[in-house]
């Protein structure tokens, strides 16, 4: 790589790390060319780019886009994934091709926003349902009081027109209402 092309390099690197807020970082050795482009592919699909790296050149770009942590996880073969939007589908994603695939590579460990995370907290991330899924459980959660509360206030509405009811039968009318 030409000393020319080092500062282009880093600029990159600090675009990516400046507009994603969750990073993985991932040791790629051992995987084959087909391999890491079928992983590149799949990430594709989800809105992920996955790079390789050369360390100091992304220690370079991570005191650039004020993401100092991220130079901890960068030791030895990296490539990061970069994600913005559905973080638990990008860590599903890796999670699912390590799987699958059963190759070597592993992960490192990642970065959301300007905090570490661990890979074991990435395992968890992978297994949380989608983001509709949650939202319906917290709406659920959330009208759940609301509705108790009303059947609690309507039970003796209904009790009340139960007795009526029952009073108007036996003293032969009719209970249309």
């Amino acid at each position: 790589m030409t000393t020319k092309k080092k500062p282009q390099i880093v600029e990159e690197i600090t675009e990516l790390l400046s507009q994603n807020k969750f990073i993985i970082a991932t040791d790629y050795q051992g995987l084959t060319v087909s391999q890491m482009a079928e992983l590149r592919h799949q990430l594709r699909n989800i809105g992920t780019e996955y790079h390789v790296v050369k360390n100091t050149l992304a220690k370079f770009a991570a005191e650039n886009s004020g993401k100092q942590e991220l130079s901890q996880l960068l030791t030895g073969p990296t490539a990061l994934a970069f994600g913005h939007e559905n973080i638990p589908q990008l860590a599903k994603a890796l999670i699912d091709y390590i799987r699958i695939s059963k190759t070597t590579i592993s992960i490192k460990g990642g970065l959301l926003d300007s905090r570490l995370i661990r890979a074991d907290e990435i395992r968890s991330l992978a297994t949380l349902p989608p983001i509709e899924v949650l939202r319906a459980r917290l709406l659920g959660l959330l009208l759940s009081p609301i509705i108790s509360l009303q059947n609690v206030l309507s039970a003796n509405l209904r009790g009340l027109n139960t007795v009526l009811n029952a009073r108007i039968q036996q003293l032969g009318g009719t209970t249309d209402a």
